[in-house]
């Protein structure tokens, strides 16, 4: 574990008890003579927002996100929008919006294309329709408030792990990422794709929909290729390196045409988090962030808790914020703890948790504002 990213968790333990949503009494503690968090915080807009990509079907985890101090939530509309016509598009993205605010949750961002994309991103017959729907569906969020869209670029495998669950520390289940492990399952049914056809459907897609989401205030956060690596199972994998994503915003210049910045595959790719954060954040570039941690390359790397991998997060939250980033940032994959059973891999309950007390922990330490 880094040094100071132990200092800022302790410090984080600390502030999270002094600023729980019961009395501080409750602990056996003094009230705090200083501002709770919330009061401090600066308005609306000049804060880091720390969101959750938990839905509202589950009652549970929405009370957990109030109880952990979490008002903001990831959101997806893909499954909502697939089988209506664009005309009901407004008023179904509108539902949602009212049905995440009745239990006390504001969308931060779309996650994950917000219409079906795979055409677009392989290059297949029917790819129009689908830029059509997205074109809709932009509009559609743009008329609702919703500003951020977190999209990526992966044609046929979204992001992918050799071992879903791998014992990590204390017997926790992680993921790891194998290269070789991967390969040898052989290509995929799409068959060989070059980079050429990549950037081509990419080119296609950033030309038709980011002109649109300009005009609808919404902007384009591109999730980098996970893992980042040239080719896996014969698809060239083009969104694996800060030179690509210069390539994408040369192609459709627009101050809609941004970056999720997710610092684990950043960190895999061998990019300067910090420089990268300084470079985007001052261009208005960074509108998403993603906080997961990691131990080892891109062709063979581990997931791991927030505080034991290789990132330090003090550093790069600081940069992130003198440079400006003032969007959503959620934690991305975190291990299945203890007690945890039939849940997604990566998106368990008290590993959530315990990496939002983590990053309220580092934010804390350094006093940057969040809500």
């Amino acid at each position: 574990m880094l040094k100071s990213n132990r200092r800022d968790y302790l410090q984080g333990v600390l502030a999270t008890m002094a600023t729980a949503a019961a009395a501080p009494s409750a602990f056996g503690l003094p009230q705090a003579s200083q501002p709770g968090p919330n009061e401090r915080h600066s308005p609306k807009g000049k804060q880091i927002t720390l969101s959750l990509i938990w839905g509202i079907r589950d009652p549970h985890r929405v009370k957990i996100s109030e109880q952990i101090g979490v008002t903001h939530a990831i959101a997806g509309t893909s499954e909502m929008l697939r089988n209506i016509p664009h005309s009901q598009y407004a008023d179904s993205i509108a539902k949602l919006k009212a049905d995440y605010e009745a239990v006390g949750l504001e969308i931060a961002a779309i996650e994950s294309h917000p219409v079906d994309a795979n055409k677009i991103k392989l290059g297949l017959p029917g790819r129009d329709e689908e830029i059509a729907n997205y074109i809709a569906a932009i509009e559609a969020l743009g008329k609702n408030g919703i500003d951020v869209v977190c999209y990526d670029f992966m044609a046929g495998i979204d992001w992918y792990r050799s071992n879903l669950h791998l014992p990590g520390r204390g017997g926790c289940s992680t993921m790891d990422f194998d290269i070789a492990t991967a390969q040898a399952l052989g290509v995929t049914r799409w068959g060989q794709i070059s980079a050429e056809k990549m950037w081509g459907n990419m080119e296609y897609f950033l030309k038709a929909v980011i002109p649109v989401a300009e005009k609808a205030g919404v902007k384009m956060a591109l999730h980098p290729d996970d893992p980042p690596v040239p080719n896996l199972r014969g698809i060239s994998r083009i969104i694996i390196s800060a030179d690509a994503y210069r390539r994408v915003m040369r192609i459709a210049p627009s101050p809609s045409n941004g970056v999720t910045f997710e610092m684990a595959v950043f960190h895999l790719m061998g990019e300067d988090l910090k420089a990268l954060a300084r470079e985007w954040g001052r261009g208005n570039k960074i509108f998403y962030a993603h906080c997961r941690n990691v131990k080892g390359t891109r062709n063979h790397f581990v997931e791991t808790f927030q505080d034991n991998g290789e990132i330090d997060f003090g550093e790069v939250f600081q940069v992130l914020y003198n440079s400006g980033f003032r969007g959503p940032l959620r934690p991305d994959h975190d291990p299945i703890m203890d007690g945890e059973t039939q849940v997604e891999p990566g998106y368990g309950e008290t590993g959530k948790i315990f990496a939002i007390g983590y990053i309220k922990g580092v934010l804390e330490s350094r006093r940057i504002p969040y809500v």
